[in-house]
C-alpha cells in the first residue's frame, strides 16, 4: 500500500497532468478530459514514475475531494473539475442552491468584492455547498475568509451553474453585487 507522502506526491502529479499539462507524462486529453488508464500508467513508467493500477486505483478511491473520476468500465479517467486546459466535462446546467460559498484568503477580500469571482486561469469559478468546506480551500491560501454567494438570485437573472462528479458547484463569473463576506 502507499504512504500518505507517496498517495499525495501522486495525487498532485495525477492534478497537474490530468487538469493543466497533460503533456508533462506525454499525453493528449480527449475533448471531454479522458485519457486512457493504460496510457496514462505507460508514460508514467516511461517518465520514472512507478505509478501502478493498484495506485491509481486507491488514490482515485481515497482522494478527499474526489479530484477524479473513472469512466464506468475503468478504462479511461479524467478530472472532475478545476481544468485551465480546454475540455468540456459535459455538465448541464443545474439549478444551484439558494447560496454556496467560497473560499479564498483574506487578502484577496477587498479585490474580490471590488471585481467578484473569476474563473482566472481555469475554466469556472468553483464554489461549496457549505461554509466549512470553502473555509477549508481558503486556509490553502493564507489567512481564510468565506464569501457567501446569493446564487439563487444569479440563476434568477440567468447565470449558468454546473455541478462537477465531486459536488464542486461551477459557474463562469460571480459579480460582486452577488457576493457577501460570511
Amino acid at each position: 500500500m502507499l504512504s500518505d507522502k507517496e498517495t499525495t506526491r501522486l495525487s498532485k502529479l495525477l492534478s497537474l497532468v490530468l487538469r493543466h499539462d497533460p503533456a508533462h507524462l506525454g499525453l493528449t486529453l480527449d475533448d471531454q478530459g479522458w485519457v486512457p488508464v493504460d496510457t496514462l500508467l505507460t508514460q508514467a513508467w516511461t517518465h520514472q514514475v512507478p505509478l501502478t493500477r493498484e495506485a491509481l486505483l486507491h488514490i482515485v478511491e481515497t482522494n478527499a475531494k474526489q479530484r477524479f473520476r473513472l469512466s464506468d468500465d475503468q478504462q479511461r479517467i479524467r478530472a472532475s473539475q478545476g481544468h485551465s486546459v480546454a475540455v468540456d466535462l459535459g455538465y448541464v446546467p443545474v439549478v444551484p442552491p439558494a447560496q454556496l460559498y467560497h473560499g479564498t484568503a483574506a487578502r484577496n477580500l477587498h479585490v474580490i468584492l471590488a471585481q467578484g469571482l473569476l474563473k482566472m486561469d481555469r475554466r469556472h469559478v468553483h464554489l461549496s455547498a457549505d461554509g466549512a468546506t470553502a473555509r477549508q480551500v481558503g486556509s490553502r491560501h493564507g489567512s481564510p475568509v468565506v464569501l457567501v454567494a446569493d446564487t439563487a438570485r444569479m440563476h434568477a437573472d440567468g447565470h449558468p451553474f454546473y455541478q462537477a462528479d465531486n459536488g464542486v458547484w461551477l459557474t463562469d463569473a460571480v459579480p460582486p453585487q452577488y457576493l457577501r463576506p460570511l
